[in-house]
């Protein structure tokens, strides 16, 4: 990954600029909606210590298993924030409606969740979604 690469999350800025600071914990997400930005851009990268890291202890997957659906050979490719509620610099609880569509081993994938989102000592973190 090249540092002026445009992020995988769409928002049309370089990596560098956009996700990777989160990603790699030298910035906080400030937002729930950028908490959902760097989670998929996470899911496109195939980085397992961010997802992990980044959701809720409570609903957090065993490790191994979605290390396991990292590797099934889905290529994310586009994702559309829909909706936002609430999940602001001063809230501590949000929600994101998104859709993310990608390629699977078995062909085209869509993804449409509303995502909650809270955050715990200055920390988003998700904690679970509702699949539409």
């Amino acid at each position: 990954m090249s540092d002026d690469m445009r992020c995988p999350c769409g928002s049309g800025d370089p990596l560098a600029d956009c996700c990777a600071p989160i990603l790699d914990r030298r910035r906080q997400a400030g937002t729930a909606q950028q908490l959902m930005r760097s989670r998929y851009t996470a899911f496109a990268l195939r980085d397992l210590a961010h997802l992990l890291v980044s959701w809720h202890p409570s609903t957090r997957p065993v490790a191994d298993e979605l290390a396991r659906s990292l590797e099934d050979g889905t290529r994310w490719l586009h994702l559309a924030i829909l909706r936002i509620e609430a999940g602001g610099p001063f809230d501590d609880q949000g929600t994101v409606e998104f859709r993310a569509l990608a390629k699977g081993p078995g062909g085209r994938v869509e993804l449409h969740e509303t995502s909650r989102f809270v955050r715990e000592d200055g920390h988003w973190l998700y904690v679970d979604g509702d699949v539409v």
